[in-house]
């Protein structure tokens, strides 16, 4: 158990449908539906930078449970408010938010001489000292949610993680990281490996703090081609849901579901359904109908898949994107689904096109 007492769990939906059991309708949230998008997350934000927030247990707290209160009875989980970039901070790189640009790294891995990679590799991390903050955050969040929804915690995956720590921050070309796996690849495993223990640490302390779900997010999975994919994320992935649970139990602390989010790797599915988490997440490049096909009878639970664009169009668009996916997942079956979007919601979405996207959830779904 966990060491804090919180509310029991009101609306466990999102937990039962993710363990694979039939459900009464499919539980719904969206990836960054604490954002930008809100304008009571600018109000909250103020002018704090985005690292700021998350280091504020109060704030990261309140931005949390915005979506939540916003959209009362639509949402089935809480999602809480930090960043896949607190592993590479831990790690004892510097990372920066930069306004308008996104994350930036001033001293990125340049190659495995360059001094830093070898104090990365080497160094001692200790999760629960360097990321206290977001613990605390998730045992207060937890205790304001009084049982409301579950709380989601996260970790960005090992690939996307070392991505950012050679690129220095977002990229089109993936022109650093890409030397580095085929100049490197023997390094680039070596410093994969690290970053998946650190991500099992980080992970566990989470669940220990409140956290009832988790999710790694591979954003950039896409970047591979399917047999670098086999090398330099599937097996960081498949370390994560092998030692996530031994961990848990060395902490005497119960399982919780987990959610992989290979973003962009479709010619994955039927692997990723094999790594030993109980839930895929999956973007819009995804056929529903196929994927349920590719499944076949695992009991694994999809997530997803919208295109987050829809919610730029029309309420037509909307429902022809919910039907699409109801048609796909949930077609007589009543389990195997977690309705969402297909990546994080955009900036500049109108929250009330967010809500309608929820209502046609609930409408088209009704038991």
């Amino acid at each position: 158990m966990s060491e804090h007492s919180f509310e029991p769990l009101k609306n466990d939906l999102l937990l039962r449908a993710a363990r694979g059991q039939v459900v009464e309708r499919p539980p719904m949230w969206v990836m960054r539906q604490a954002g930008r998008y809100l304008p009571e997350y600018h109000e909250a934000k103020g002018s704090r930078d985005f690292f700021e927030c998350c280091r504020d247990a109060e704030v990261a707290s309140t931005l949390t449970l915005q979506p939540v209160e916003r959209f009362e009875g639509l949402l089935d989980a809480a999602i809480i408010f930090s960043d896949i970039l607190v592993i590479p901070q831990a790690m004892g790189m510097q990372v920066e938010m930069v306004d308008k640009k996104g994350p930036h790294f001033p001293n990125p891995l340049q190659n495995p001489l360059d001094g830093q990679y070898e104090k990365v590799l080497g160094g001692k991390v200790d999760v629960a000292a360097e990321l206290d903050y977001v613990y605390k955050a998730i045992t207060l969040t937890r205790k304001k949610l009084a049982g409301r929804v579950p709380l989601i915690g996260f970790c960005g995956a090992p690939w996307t993680l070392f991505c950012y720590m050679v690129e220095g921050g977002g990229t089109k070309l993936f022109a650093q990281v890409k030397t580095w796996i085929y100049k490197y690849p023997e390094e680039s495993k070596k410093l994969l490996a690290k970053i998946a223990d650190v991500c099992v640490d980080h992970l566990a302390h989470q669940v220990k703090a409140g956290a009832q779900l988790v999710m790694v997010f591979d954003s950039w999975a896409g970047e591979l081609g399917p047999a670098s994919f086999k090398q330099f994320s599937e097996p960081y992935l498949a370390h994560i849901a092998q030692k996530l649970p031994l961990k848990l139990q060395e902490l005497g602390l119960e399982k919780v579901p987990m959610t992989v989010f290979p973003k962009g790797a479709w010619f994955a599915l039927d692997s990723a359904c094999n790594l030993g988490y109980n839930v895929v997440g999956m973007d819009w490049l995804q056929d529903p109908s196929e994927a349920v096909r590719i499944r076949g009878d695992r009991n694994i639970v999809f997530q997803g898949n919208a295109d987050p664009g829809v919610l730029y169009g029309t309420k037509a668009a909307i429902t022809e994107a919910v039907e699409t996916m109801v048609k796909g997942f949930w077609s007589g079956e009543k389990k195997g689904w977690i309705a969402n979007l297909g990546h994080g919601i955009t900036p500049g979405v109108n929250p009330e096109n967010l809500k309608f996207f929820f209502e046609e959830i609930h409408r088209l779904t009704k038991p």
